[in-house]
Order: structure tokens, then sequence, then C-alpha cells
């Protein structure tokens, strides 16, 4: 890294974590709320809405990839402040949605905002400004946005119930222009210009291809687990045996869970190499669907509790093990790369989740996110051994 005049490095983290949080809740995490105020409202299906929402996280895989290189070639701060611009275009748009074609261009437009302004780009970010020891910066990241459905569920219904949701919309989109994007542009260094050389000596070319297959199907596989277990855990808990109550205390505690494993994270392992990240990620939903499969409803809080905590360890992993394995140079592209098929994924998760579950049962559910992510776990370890040891930051 050039040597360049930086805030302190915990006034980044911190600007970052919060408008993610901002970011994470007013577009990913809107759709739990809004959708029935805005299909009883235009007169819509829910199909609709989540069909277009679905289309709106292949628009952010499709963009991704060029995002990634904006913020490889001019750094990550004017990127960040265009996405809150972006968001609130696209927000103020939802708030004027009459019918299919006008909810679709608000979806549309913040699609590409989340393509440009979700985790992908502020990790592209801090590893522009920090390189290598960016680690501790991405996680740190993780911990803030953790809590974007903690915090952005309950405003946005609180804002629904006070103003309606039109109106609620707008008041995202006024968080996006007078707290984010001030704080994006003035608190976020501009990166130094990028390096070309000694970082690209980082893995040898003939390992790069195959790395990035792995890499791409273990977050595309693990991705498609999450967001299906987010639009359907408490359904399933239910289909298992567990009460209305209990599935819906069980599901609530997947936000802490995550939280409190990004904060082992990042007392425990920070030195380690992020492919223990990885691989605990990946390996503790089977775990926790094999305790529920084998011992039923009384295994459902473990079983989320290991769900939370692989999902939170995977937002790290997903930030740190690419920057590990092939080290800053080109970090922004090859980010986007690798989560544009976890993108499409997700995208079609809760409905072929909603198919499995209602037509095969839960069993035959639960076999299938433990045998996505059991397989994820394999494929770590099937990456070639001098890569496996390079995690250290």
């Amino acid at each position: 890294m050039k040597s360049v005049n930086l805030p302190r490095r915990g006034i980044v983290t911190t600007t970052l974590g919060l408008t993610q949080t901002l970011a994470w809740g007013s577009t990913y995490y809107l759709p739990a709320v809004f959708a029935d105020p805005v299909c009883d409202a235009l007169g819509l299906s829910r199909a609709w809405f989540f069909g277009i929402f679905s289309g709106a996280l292949l628009l952010s895989g499709l963009v991704g990839p060029a995002a990634g290189r904006l913020i490889d070639t001019y750094g990550g701060r004017d990127v960040l402040a265009a996405s809150n611009i972006l968001f609130a275009v696209g927000l103020a748009l939802l708030a004027g949605a009459s019918g299919p074609v006008s909810l679709a261009l608000a979806w549309a437009v913040l699609g590409i905002g989340m393509g440009f302004g979700l985790y992908e780009a502020a990790f592209a970010t801090v590893t522009g400004l920090y390189g290598r020891e960016a680690r501790n910066a991405i996680t740190g990241i993780t911990l803030f946005a953790g809590f974007a459905s903690t915090v952005g569920w309950p405003a946005s219904a609180f804002m629904i119930d006070a103003l309606g949701w039109r109106e609620a919309c707008l008041v995202w989109a006024a968080l996006h222009l007078a707290v984010a994007l001030p704080m994006n542009r003035f608190l976020v260094a501009k990166a130094p210009p990028p390096a070309h050389t000694a970082a690209q000596a980082d893995v040898a070319p003939d390992g790069v291809p195959w790395t990035m297959i792995i890499l791409a199907a273990v977050f595309a596989a693990t991705a498609f687990v999450s967001t299906a277990m987010a639009a359907h855990m408490p359904r399933l808990l239910e289909a298992l045996g567990a009460t209305p109550a209990a599935a819906v205390f069980a599901a609530s505690l997947i936000g802490p869970a995550q939280v409190a494993a990004r904060v082992a994270e990042f007392a425990i392992l920070r030195k380690a190499s992020p492919l223990i990240t990885a691989q605990l990620a990946a390996g503790l939903h089977p775990v926790g669907a094999a305790l529920l499969a084998f011992l039923g409803p009384v295994a459902a809080v473990p079983f989320v509790l290991l769900h939370g905590a692989g999902n939170g360890l995977l937002t790290i992993a997903k930030g740190t093990l690419p920057l590990a394995l092939f080290g800053p140079t080109g970090y922004g592209l090859r980010t986007g790369l690798l989560a544009a098929p976890a993108r499409l994924l997700q995208a079609g998760a809760p409905l072929l989740f909603a198919l499995v579950l209602d037509s095969l049962g839960p069993f035959a559910a639960l076999l299938l996110s433990g045998a996505f992510t059991a397989l994820s776990l394999l494929a770590l370890f099937a990456l070639p051994s001098q890569t496996r040891a390079s995690g250290a930051t």
C-alpha cells in the first residue's frame, strides 16, 4: 500500500458499519414488512411483489462486477455515496408506485443500488484503503450491520403504523440523503491509486480460475441456504413439530447468534486463516440440521443458533477469504464476480425452498439445506494446500 493520509480506521469502520446498517435495513430487509401494505394498496399478489424483488436481486448480481471494477479503479468513497443517491431515488419511486410497472421500476433502481452499495462494495472500499490489513475492518463492519434487520424491521413497522408505507419510504430516502451520503462522502477517505505489481503474485495464475470456481460455488450454495432460511425458518420449525410461539422465538435468535459469532471471530480467530472461518461457516448448519432431523422440535433452538452463527461467520468469510487468497489487487472486481452467482441463487431461494417444503415435506427441505452446506464444506477442503496455508492477514 502506498502511504496516504487516512482517517483513523475506527472512524472508517464505524462509518461504513452504520451506513451499511441503513443500506441493508432500507432495501434487502424491506419486503418482509412492506410486502403486505404495498400489495394491499396496489391490488397485487404477494407473488408479484416478491417476484419483482427477486428481479432486483438478480440485477444487483449483474451490476456487482462493474461496481467492483469502479472501486478498484477510483476507490469506494464516491461509489458508496452514489449508491445512497440511488437508494433514495429508488425509495422515492417506491413511495409513488401505483402498479406493477412503477413498482418494478422502483425495485430496479434499488437493485442497482444494492449492487453498488452493500457489503461487497464496503469490503472493497476498506481493502482499497488498507490492503491486506483490512480484515479487522471487514469484521467490524459486519458487527454493526449485523443489526440491520433488528433495527430495520421494527423501524419500518413503526413508520408504517405512524405515517403509512409511502411516507415510510420517503423517510428512509431522506435518511440516505441526510445521513448516509455525507457520512460516506466525508468520513471515508479517498483510496490511494491501485498497485499492480507484487500483489499480482499472491496466487499463481494457473490456480486462480479453479479457486474462483470453488469460492463462487460455496458462496452461492450458502447464500441459497441463508436466504431460504430467512424466508421460511418459522414455517420449517412448525412443520417439524414446534408450536408457532416456539418457532417464532427460536427464529428470532438468528440475529443475536450472527453477531455473537462475529464477536467470537474477532476475539479468537482474527489471527487465524480466514479459511477456518469459512469452514466453520459452512459446517455449523449441517450439524444443526442433523440435530433437528434426529431430535425434532426440542432441537429448534440449537439448530437456529448454529445456523445463525454460521451465517454470521459466512459474511466475514465472503470479505476476508478472497483477500487472503488473492490479495488486494483487483479485489473489488473479484468479489463482484464471486457474489454474482450467489445473488442469482438468492433470487430463487424463497420460491424453490417453498416448493420443496410444501411438496416433499420438512425433512426433504432440511436435507436440501444440509446437503448444500455440507458440500460447501467439502469444497473448501478441496482448495489447494498452498492456498489453504496463505490465509493469515
